[in-house]
């Protein structure tokens, strides 16, 4: 009894102990996963005001199906941006407690082309009425439209209110007539000089040394100078998945294989049937669309319109002749002629003279009589002189696109032109010219060349890695990733015979990667919490191959670091010490002891003005300059370092500028400065905020 006693305790203790295991182990799982982690659910913070995932998420869905060809990041940073100034916009306007009426949200909304000009909001004359636009949401039975119409009035609110505030903005900047003065004096207030200028480059590099310590002291007084972004370093190798040799030579075979009679067995007869070569068959369409990757196209094409190398060969194809295997871009192609149609393309230039309500734009306004009265004078110009056209292309037609041509429309075929222009040019010989009425306005036409064309018949087929060379990729890139993992990412690449591309430094919501262009993924995967340097990691590209990545550096928000700040900071120090060794030999009591000590020659500068402070053989020296002015006549200054040389001056002559009562030109030019200010609000209102990304924790 007291050994089963003691197997219980046992038992009990032993349950215990593998309880405490899982639990542990389950904790780690739950942990490391972020089960009990505090994740937002905001993709941000600003100033206290967070945004939330699923209205980000829309607002980024929108961005994309909006901005062609928009990435996800790119849309996703454009959201962001966006969403950062309207914060800090809206925060500005309710410390201000700007409002706005009912009549400033009108004219925000009657400004805006896709409300103010449509006519479901429009009275009768035309104009833009609030009532029709309320009614009309109003009436709407779909909810998706009603919340569109909120979050237009929600924008059309905003933007009353930053008119408002960059109005005031705006009125805060003034430009006194003191101001004014102060530039005119700037302008023409003028010093002449003598000058030493003994340049940093006359002392060694290697006599000088600066140290990292130093480089970083620097920086720290410069902070804002030298503040970088957290970033990641990853460098890589590329296995690429594309055809080899062998496989081009298949397809070629393939295509060959069309240029003779083959047989296939036909199972409902039971037999062999013989297929007919390509130049042979009587269905040449049919064969096209059975053994092509594109479907058999009945357009005539001009001899332009050939791959160049082969264009004269296909061009002159006699109907029923076949001509390839030849490459064209990804494919390689045979191609059988159809038939030669004469004049199948035309060449043409236009005048062209829209009117008030025509499809294009006249310049000025006109009635439609009054564009045919000039229209019809061009006309009989260029007729009684042709080699006017082109100047009269140049100069009046308000085809801005074929004007800048000469008014040239370079070829096109049957039907891509608007019906009356399209016929005038094919249904008329070269040379003619001739006035067309369109939807656009009047045409003056002159019809320049025309050429034959031909149709053909062309089997393509992709240039692509057969299964085989793309197992013996996916393989390879396999078997360097375990190495790599293995030793170092640069042995395994040396064994491999594979080239390690230079290191790339990356954001954290950066997506381009070098020559492989958006590459999200890896960047994604460089900034995972669980990636270490020296990571290795196996990716796709499609239609690429595979890359292997290896984060290699991990740099914190901060400073830059020492390696990369170097070649910004290290010139500045350098210039600094060779200034004290070069000072140090400019003790003598005249320019001329002076140039003498430093093997250099006095100089002269004249009537140089500290609105444009460029001293002769130096360049722009505003320090050196205004210690010129003031410094008193034929005094000598002290040493001074300039931006590329060390400066000594004595000041020969000051002059003072007229006497001036009007200042409209100085006025102006500040006010024309001081209209960008508008522009800069935001910049400082982000530099004060307070901003939480949380953008990486929702895997962008």
């Amino acid at each position: 009894m007291a050994i089963l006693g003691k197997i219980r305790q046992r038992s009990f203790i032993l349950i215990v102990i593998i309880a405490l295991a899982l639990f542990s182990f389950v904790l780690a799982d739950v942990i490391q996963s972020g089960g009990f982690s505090q994740s937002s659910n905001n993709v941000g913070t600003i100033n206290g005001k967070d945004i939330p995932f699923e209205e980000f998420r829309m607002k980024v869905g929108n961005t994309e199906k909006s901005g062609q060809g928009m990435s996800n990041i790119q849309a996703v940073n454009q959201v962001w941006n966006q969403e950062i100034n309207l914060a800090l916009l809206s925060e500005e306007l309710e410390k201000l407690g700007i409002r706005i009426g009912e009549n400033h949200l009108i004219e925000t909304l009657k400004a805006d082309p896709n409300f103010g000009q449509n006519p479901s909001f429009q009275n009768e004359l035309q104009q833009f009425d609030i009532n029709k636009y309320r009614e009309y949401i109003k009436s709407s039975s779909n909810q998706q439209e009603k919340d569109y119409f909120q979050n237009v009035e929600e924008g059309a609110n905003i933007n009353a209110k930053y008119q408002l505030y960059s109005t005031l903005v705006k009125s805060g900047f003034f430009t006194t007539q003191n101001d004014a003065k102060f530039k005119y004096n700037l302008e023409n207030k003028k010093v002449t000089f003598d000058f030493v200028a003994v340049p940093y480059s006359s002392v060694k590099d290697s006599d000088v040394k600066v140290t990292d310590a130093e480089i970083m002291d620097y920086m720290k007084k410069n902070e804002k100078k030298y503040k970088a972004d957290e970033t990641r370093e990853i460098e890589y190798v590329v296995i690429e998945d594309q055809p080899s040799d062998s496989d081009k030579n298949d397809i070629k075979n393939k295509l060959n294989s069309f240029l003779a009679p083959s047989v296939k067995y036909n199972k409902e007869t039971d037999s062999n049937d013989t297929i007919p070569s390509f130049s042979t068959t009587t269905d040449a369409i049919k064969f096209v669309n059975e053994n092509s990757q594109f479907p058999y196209d009945s357009t005539y094409i001009g001899k332009s319109d050939l791959p160049a190398e082969h264009a004269e060969a296909i061009f002159n194809l006699a109907e029923g002749q076949v001509y390839g295997p030849y490459q064209y871009g990804e494919y390689f192609a045979l191609s059988r002629s159809m038939g030669r149609r004469a004049g199948a393309k035309a060449r043409a230039s236009h005048i062209l003279i829209s009117f008030t309500g025509s499809r294009a734009q006249p310049k000025e306004d006109r009635t439609k009589e009054e564009a045919k009265v000039k229209a019809e004078g061009i006309l009989a110009e260029v007729q009684k002189n042709p080699d006017a056209f082109t100047m009269q292309a140049f100069t009046v037609s308000e085809d801005q696109g074929s004007a800048q041509k000469g008014g040239d429309l370079d070829f096109f075929g049957p039907g891509q032109m608007v019906p009356a222009f399209n016929d005038f040019v094919f249904n008329n010989p070269i040379g003619k010219v001739g006035l067309v009425e369109t939807e656009f306005g009047y045409h003056i036409i002159k019809v320049t060349d025309k050429q034959d064309a031909i149709r053909l018949a062309t089997i393509a087929q992709k240039i692509e890695a057969s299964e085989k060379t793309s197992e013996n990729a996916y393989t390879n890139a396999v078997k360097f990733e375990l190495a790599a993992n293995e030793k170092s990412f640069e042995t395994a690449a040396k064994e491999a015979k594979l080239t390690v591309n230079p290191s790339v430094r990356v954001k954290a919501l950066d997506e381009m990667l070098g020559q492989y262009g958006s590459q999200r993924q890896v960047i994604r995967w460089a900034f995972e919490k669980n990636t270490d340097v020296n990571d290795v990691k196996r990716f796709e590209l499609p239609k690429v191959g595979h890359m292997i990545v290896k984060l290699k550096k991990v740099n914190e928000e901060g400073l830059l670091a020492i390696e990369d700040a170097r070649i910004q900071v290290e010139p500045i120090l350098k210039n600094k010490k060779k200034a004290e060794k070069i000072m140090a030999k400019m003790k003598a009591t005249s320019l001329d002891a002076i140039a003498q000590a430093n093997a250099v020659q006095v100089q002269t500068a004249t009537d140089v003005t500290l609105e444009n402070p460029s001293v002769a053989s130096s360049g722009y020296e505003p320090k050196v300059v205004g210690l010129a002015f003031g410094t008193a006549v034929n005094k000598l200054s002290a040493p001074i370092e300039g931006n590329a040389s060390v400066f000594v001056v004595k000041t020969t002559k000051v002059t003072e500028p007229l006497p001036a009562k009007d200042f409209t030109t100085q006025v102006n030019t500040l006010k024309s400065q001081n209209a960008s200010a508008v522009g800069r609000v935001f910049g400082a209102l982000k530099d004060k905020a307070k901003i939480k990304d949380n953008r990486l924790q929702f895997n962008y």
